[in-house]
């Protein structure tokens, strides 16, 4: 069960994804708030893949950067969508 600390921590970490790949992906972000959405969005779906891999999240280190990786294709994915779109 997830304690509220737990879930802070989760969306600081997604947010900091998000900012940080919205850095990376120069002029392919959707501005500072739809970058933190990403983020924290990014964050599941990196998490996902992490585990999916079989690659452990032991620390905040692998967490931020599963976020960060998570974040970044999914701005890529949008950005594909976008364009054929």
């Amino acid at each position: 069960m997830a304690t509220l600390i737990n879930i802070l921590i989760f969306l600081g970490i997604g947010i900091l994804a998000g900012w940080l790949a919205g850095l990376i992906m120069k002029g392919k972000g959707f501005g500072l708030v739809g970058n933190l959405i990403i983020g924290v969005a990014g964050s599941l779906i990196g998490g996902l893949l992490f585990s999916l891999v079989g690659l452990p999240l032991h620390g905040i280190i692998w967490q931020i950067v599963a976020a960060i990786g998570g974040a970044i294709l999914l701005l890529v994915i949008i950005n594909f969508i976008k364009k054929k779109f």
